[in-house]
Formats: C-alpha cells, structure tokens, sequence
C-alpha cells in the first residue's frame, strides 16, 4: 500500500513544538526534567552461581586383591563406586601408595605399598579427577619411587597434590572449575613415622610430601591462605587420625580451624582405617576420616567405607551427602535400602560420641 502524503504541520502546531522545546531546555538547565527522563538503566544484576559438587573418597591401593583387579582390567579396578564418583563435578581421594617398579624400601616399617602405572589409569576411569599423595605411604620407596611416582601421574594427567620435586610444589594447589568457581585443591599429611619425617618433608631443593606436622603446619596454614587469593574455594585433604580410633586425634580441631581461618572451605581426609566424624565448623566443613575406600579388607569397622559429596555454591560448602558402603574384595559396595539407613545413621552418630564440636548444618 502506498502510504499517504504527509500533511504539512500549521503555524500553531509548529510554535507548540517550539514552546515545549523551550520548556525542556529550561527544566534541563535547573535540573528537573533531565533527573526525570535520563537514568541510566540499571545494571544488570550478577548472575548467581550455580551450585557443584566434590565427591571425596578415603584411602586407595591396589595392594593384594586388587593388584589382581588392576591387572585384569584397570578400567573396572575400583568397582561399581566408579559410579558415585562420577556423578560429581569433580572427585578426591587419598592415594595411599607409591607409583613404582623401583626405588629404595624405606627403613623400619612394616608395611610398604607400591602399585603399577595403571592404578593412573584406574583412578582416572573411576572419575577421580585429582589425588594426594600426603600420607605414610607416598614414599615407600624412597625419592627415587617418589620421583616415578610423580612421573607417571604426569604422563596419566592426573593431577597429584601433597608432593613434588620441592616444598613450592609440595605445597602448591590443583585448580580446577566448576560452577563458575575456582577450586584448589591441597593435600598434607599430619601422619608420617617419627624416624622418617625429616627426609620424607619436602624441602626448598628437596623432594618430598606437603607436611602438617609440628612447624610445618605454619607452612601449610600459608599454603591454603595463598590458594585462597587465587580460588573461589580451597579443599585440603588431610592424612590425620590415629589408626583404629574414630575419634580425632586432641590437635586436630585445631589444625581445622586455622585451615578453616586461613580460607578453607573444607577438611578432609583419613588415615585411621575407620571411620570418623564430619560436619561444620566455623563457615567450613571437616570430616576426620573416610575410611580405608579402595584397599584390601579387614574384618569389622575397617570394612565400612562410603563416599562424602560436597555441594558447594559460590565458594562455600552449602550441604553434604553420605553414601555409606561395605568393602567386598577391597572396593566398596555401597548399601542400599534399610542397610543404607543404618549404617549413614551409625556415621552421623559419631559426630557425639566424639564431641568434636561439629554440626550437621551450614547454620549449627
């Protein structure tokens, strides 16, 4: 359709449009009617962050049995668990071993582990997406296996915290996203034999483990507060606990809460072979200890095992879940049904029978 002629505006029309226009200017000049008319849109409100989750399993080797699992099929070595991991964002345990065919047996202990390259290769399939290495047991062999053991996390890519070629990275954070947030992960060990903590604690030219003991827990304190400056959230995992006792060792509400002081905003960790109790403190979260997770089975507590997933949002642990199991053939078989009930109820009983202070909600 062809639009019709455009009437010529009259004389009164014209000085009406001329009036108004003197009318703004004058408001604009004291200031009336640009306040009322010119806002600036409003900013965009920030997007909120969505929520995530962090999976954290207990201690791994692939001693025994399951050096018989690893060699069968390194992609099924862990066992139907794989499948609790994988449903979080990201996932954590405690490798409990070194990495080597070679190297030195470290003196005075009863118990040396040691697995193959393919337990990279196991951990990886299972959906664990970072380790630490910070335990009694990351050295078995000697800096020689310490070395092979990094080596071969390296050609895996899966990343190792808790130990390196010196104490900078020894000490340093595993980033990783998710949820819009950064994450950094640390690892220490709280636990190493008296005679062995000197040559096992990483040093400035010396290789070795991420250390929490005595003045080293100064060092780590700083560690978590420098990852705080680069992470939205920090995640350390703790080897701590004396074995066979659930309950935690006198300092280790202490040590918590400096971590927790320091920019933590979650403690984990294991050593003790049994179970301990987690909830929150101070803004944070800690569990003090997950259990033996994929390791070679014993009879009563040191079978009972489970997975601790984390939901965190915006860089704080927002809630938790216990997915309790039982180790059958040294990997976890987690319960369902009544068992399941029980057993996550006898867990969150510990929380008293160890009056750790901690609570079962963010808000105590």
């Amino acid at each position: 359709m062809t639009p019709a002629p455009a009437t010529p505006a009259s004389p009164t029309r014209i000085g009406a449009l001329l009036a108004a226009a003197a009318l703004a200017s004058s408001c604009t000049q004291a200031g009336g009617l640009e306040s009322a008319t010119h806002h600036a849109p409003p900013s965009p409100s920030a997007t909120a962050k969505e929520p995530y989750t962090v999976a954290v399993g207990g201690d791994v080797h692939f001693e025994g049995v399951l050096r018989e699992r690893l060699e069968k099929d390194p992609s099924t070595a862990m066992g139907p668990i794989a499948d609790v991991l994988s449903e979080a964002d990201l996932a954590l345990v405690n490798l409990e071993t070194a990495v080597t065919g070679g190297g030195t047996p470290a003196p005075g202990k009863d118990f040396r582990f040691r697995a193959p390259d393919t337990a990279f290769e196991a951990l990886d399939a299972a959906g664990v997406d970072v380790a630490s290495l910070a335990n009694n047991h990351g050295m078995d062999y000697g800096r020689d296996g310490l070395a092979d053991t990094l080596d071969a996390a390296d050609r895996a890519g899966l990343p190792l915290v808790g130990a390196g070629r010196d104490a900078g990275a020894a000490y340093a954070p595993h980033l990783a996203e998710a949820g819009g947030d950064t994450l950094a992960f640390l690892g220490a060990a709280d636990v190493l034999d008296e005679h062995l903590v000197e040559s096992w604690t990483a040093g400035e030219d010396r290789p070795g483990l991420a250390s929490a003991k005595y003045e080293a827990a100064d060092r780590l304190v700083a560690a978590v507060e420098s990852a705080a400056e680069q992470a939205d959230a920090v995640i350390v995992n703790l080897h701590w606990g004396l074995e066979g006792d659930h309950c935690p060792l006198p300092h280790a509400p202490d040590l918590a809460g400096r971590l927790i002081e320091a920019g933590a905003a979650a403690v984990v960790g294991g050593h003790a072979h049994v179970l301990s109790p987690g909830g929150y403190l101070d803004g944070g979260y800690v569990h003090y200890g997950l259990g033996n997770f994929v390791f070679y089975n014993h009879a009563g507590p040191t079978g009972e095992s489970g997975v601790l997933t984390l939901t965190l949002q915006d860089g704080e642990v927002t809630g938790d879940a216990w997915t309790p199991a039982r180790l059958e053939g040294g990997v976890p078989i987690p319960y369902t049904g009544e068992e399941a009930e029980q057993a996550t109820a006898d867990w969150e009983a510990l929380r008293d029978t160890c009056s750790t202070g901690l609570s079962a909600t963010p808000e105590g």
